[in-house]
């Protein structure tokens, strides 16, 4: 049996679970997250933990019973204290502003770069060179955050663009005559 899956899941008080054989839905202060559920995956709700156990003795549902559990502590974490990610920005006159749901970046292009931030995610800028994402869901934050970095990714010669807050840039050696 996966490792990952032999660890149960707790669940908080005001997290409310829902497991029916099509969805597992979480329901808490942060919203509502829902994941289609597996057919090689038993999962046991018991008083305050989520169990999960391969349905049969395959290599497939050893698997599936890690990367469910896995899925669904990402869904109780989520609808409680919530994920974030945070992005810098490095470059003369680089700069971002969120206005509501919206985030307008200066990245030294013509024109100005306008992300619309759907349902679940929050944009922040603390400063006129940081941003913070903010949602429940684990993977659209940091999907929403990968696709904010590739308007400008980091470049290796002088280490300009948005990168994450803890990514490290190799600054590469410019051509010596």
């Amino acid at each position: 049996m996966s490792r990952v899956a032999k660890m149960p899941v707790a669940v908080p008080s005001g997290v409310d679970i829902t497991i029916n054989e099509a969805h597992i839905s979480v329901k808490g202060a942060g919203g509502n997250l829902s994941i289609a559920n597996n057919a090689l995956v038993k999962v046991v709700h018991s008083a305050d933990r989520l169990s999960f156990e391969p349905a049969n003795e395959t290599r497939e549902a050893n698997a599936m019973s890690g990367t469910l559990r896995q899925l669904v502590n990402n869904m109780v974490v989520g609808v409680t204290k919530g994920f974030e990610k945070k992005l810098n920005l490095v470059g003369v006159g680089y700069k971002a502003a969120a206005q509501g749901n919206k985030l307008n970046l200066a990245v030294g292009y013509s024109h100005p770069v306008n992300f619309d931030m759907p349902s679940g995610i929050k944009v922040e800028t603390p400063a006129p060179t940081e941003i913070i994402i903010k949602g429940a869901d684990r993977q659209r934050v940091g999907q929403i955050a990968a696709e904010i970095r590739a308007v400008r990714p980091p470049e290796p010669y002088k280490g300009k663009g948005i990168r994450y807050s803890d990514e490290k840039i190799v600054i590469k050696e410019t051509k010596k005559k």
